[in-house]
């Protein structure tokens, strides 16, 4: 038989005891937060990428040049051979993105890569083209003892010029670098998040914050994932694109000395074989580069920086409240900081 006052005299126990731990400033214990993985975390923040696509002029391959992919789409690490390769019968342009996750005590910062094998043109006069394209942006996540943290600022990569926003309600502002914007968010069909937007135009793909680009015709809405699906044609809505960790067991950042990918520092190897630069003002070399290598030379923070120092980078580019972390719980980049800064010293400049 069920005793109740045996029941209520174990509950109001509880309850004093409870009462108790408050008064004497011990917090009742509550589940902890679980830890999120750094692969969950970059999916949870990946952007929903709007890329723009021309179909004109023999360069697009009907639109395949402005399809985001692998750096090894072709099956190799050869930089040199991504242009042709491109418009090779049975290659897969699958949709790919990397990332990179680097910590402090304070904020999470994911830098994200989306790869081209052309930055082209179909234009004679003043404009070059050349092999291999690499541009993307910069996530600055606070970690506010939730799951995900709450992101508060982007900067994004369009050519040799960065670009900086905040979402609706961040608490950070303009810094040394005025904020271009407001970064948009949606949601997925894929998952139950809301993701930041962002957008690459066609043929030079430099990238900023949706809709500063959009789609203008034809145009592909990449989704993250962790599966890779090819685009039907260039006007494709619904495309998911595959996360690939940049420290990855052989990836891009163990690949930084593979001169058959890089022909310097962060800067992949290419050159102005087969059709590039045909009919076109001229195909440069060696152009596109790895987050390590991005610069915008007008601004504070050094080549890379934006991935490799992206902490340093963020107190320059904004006003952030409270006392953001400069110190590094996590960040494989920094292994190689000295030797990046000093390489940067001599290193070709930024062109792409």
């Amino acid at each position: 038989m069920f005793d109740r006052s045996r029941f209520a005299g174990r509950s109001l126990v509880a309850a004093t005891l409870a009462a108790a731990l408050v008064t004497v400033g011990l917090a009742v214990p509550t589940p902890a937060v679980a830890a999120v993985s750094r692969a969950e975390l970059a999916l949870r923040w990946a952007p929903i990428h709007y890329q723009d696509v021309d179909a004109t002029g023999s360069h697009a391959l009907g639109g395949r040049s402005d399809y985001i992919t692998r750096v090894d789409f072709d099956g190799d690490l050869n930089g040199r051979n991504n242009w042709d390769r491109t418009g090779a019968a049975g290659v897969s342009l699958a949709a790919a993105g990397y990332y990179s996750v680097v910590e402090t005590s304070t904020h999470w910062y994911i830098t994200y890569l989306f790869f081209h094998p052309r930055d082209w043109t179909d234009h004679p006069f003043f404009e070059t083209e050349h092999e291999n394209d690499g541009e993307g942006v910069l996530f600055a996540i606070e970690r506010d003892g939730s799951t995900y943290g709450v992101l508060r600022s982007a900067v994004t990569v369009a050519h040799t010029s960065f670009y900086s926003y905040t979402p609706a309600g961040s608490t950070w502002s303009g810094g040394r670098e005025n904020v271009d914007g407001t970064l948009q968010f949606q949601s997925s069909p894929h998952d139950s998040f809301s993701h930041p937007v962002t957008a690459q135009e066609a043929q030079g793909h430099g990238l900023k914050a949706y809709p500063q680009y959009t789609i203008n015709g034809d145009g592909i809405v990449y989704y993250p994932s962790t599966v890779a699906e090819t685009p039907s044609n260039g006007d494709d809505r619904d495309v998911r694109y595959q996360l690939i960790d940049v420290f990855a067991s052989g990836g891009l950042w163990a690949q930084r000395a593979n001169a058959s990918l890089f022909a310097n520092l962060g800067t992949f190897a290419g050159d102005d074989t087969d059709n590039c630069g045909a009919g076109t003002w001229d195909c440069s070399t060696n152009s596109a580069n790895a987050p390590w290598g991005w610069d915008d030379g007008d601004d504070v923070p050094g080549r890379g920086e934006i991935a490799t120092d992206p902490a340093k980078l963020s107190v320059e580019y904004f006003t952030v409240p409270g006392s953001p972390s400069r110190a590094y719980t996590y960040n494989p980049y920094a292994s190689e900081a000295a030797a990046l800064k000093a390489a940067a010293r001599t290193a070709p400049p930024v062109v792409d």
